[in-house]
């Protein structure tokens, strides 16, 4: 993975509990390239959320020390001192949260927020405010001076995740990190946001990390896609590969399950049967193998890591069969 902005190499992450460490992350590999989008997909619980918060260094108390490695801009984040953290969050690495609605401090005008997220930059509080309206412009927001004191509850969900956007992208950050930022907009928001979040990206030139659960916004933005479940990468790959050739049955039950692949109607939607596997007590062989159609004995035992294709790997027995030419 040289030559990358962002590398994530065998990262495992647990959570103290009464009934013995929860398991959250078990041996993540993922890169993210210089001026790439790379997706994230998963099911509510597959560590989504505690990936993003170890590479950005705010996992919650009862967490236990990371071990592996995650690598940002050749320097190492696990173990990084805090003030050092804390001088790449904000500057070169932004987040946008998925609940444009709580994301936004209530009692401050958007001016004022986007103003004090600027306190790394010199200049006048009047030069803060003119790049704070610069940026609302950026993100097609309507009439954007007069807009600028107003407060969070003036304006619609829509638009409030398109302040979030601006905020984030203010100090052009090396690579944003976006946690399901469409998951409170409706179809027609989501597509512009997604789009948004493309063109912009472009005029800047970071690298983009998306983590959603919809996969037809990843096919939209995304180059490249891991697929994560229960705590593990179970399969990654160019979007186009995985879309298209899926080859661990997790990834194709999740595209079966998407409601736009749905040609006839159905009195109820696919879903994926049984549960999410005890993080407490995790299974000796695949971690899928409880929920698997395809499992047969051997899937007791841990699987390898198979490469499909080039840059396509599966943790499955079966990744290879019926490869195509």
């Amino acid at each position: 993975m040289s030559g990358n902005l962002l590398d994530i190499s065998g990262l495992s992450v647990a959570f103290r509990t009464k009934r013995g460490p929860l398991k959250a992350l078990r041996n993540v590999s993922l890169g993210v390239g210089k001026g790439e989008i790379v997706g994230i997909i998963g099911e509510s619980g597959c560590g989504k959320s505690t990936l993003i918060n170890s590479i950005i260094g705010l996992l919650p108390a009862n967490a236990e020390k990371p071990s592996g490695h995650i690598r940002f801009a050749d320097e190492e984040i696990v173990g990084m001192p805090e003030a050092r953290l804390q001088q790449l969050r904000g500057e070169r690495i932004t987040t946008i949260f998925q609940d444009p609605m709580t994301a936004l401090n209530p009692v401050l005008s958007i001016g004022t927020q986007m103003t004090a997220i600027q306190y790394r930059r010199t200049g006048s509080t009047a030069e803060k405010r003119r790049r704070a309206i610069e940026f609302l412009e950026k993100v097609r927001m309507p009439d954007a001076r007069s807009r600028l004191d107003q407060y969070p509850h003036q304006f619609s969900g829509g638009m409030r995740q398109r302040i979030c956007i601006a905020m984030a992208l203010l100090t052009e950050p090396d690579l944003l990190i976006a946690d399901e930022p469409t998951t409170a907009l409706d179809a027609t928001l989501e597509v512009q946001v997604i789009r948004l979040i493309r063109e912009l990206q472009r005029d800047i030139g970071c690298s983009v990390l998306f983590i959603s659960h919809h996969l037809g916004a990843v096919a939209e933005l995304c180059e490249r896609v891991a697929i994560m479940y229960a705590g593990e990468v179970v399969e990654h790959g160019p979007v186009r590969d995985i879309f298209r050739d899926p080859r661990h049955p997790y990834t194709r039950k999740l595209l079966e399950c998407d409601p736009g692949r749905v040609l006839e109607p159905l009195a109820r939607l696919p879903t994926i049967g049984g549960e999410l596997p005890d993080l407490v007590r995790l299974p000796q062989g695949c971690i899928f193998e409880g929920r698997c159609p395809d499992r047969f004995a051997r899937c007791r035992e841990r699987p390898p890591v198979e490469t499909v294709r080039p840059g396509h790997e599966a943790a499955c027995y079966k990744a290879r069969e019926l490869v195509n030419p």
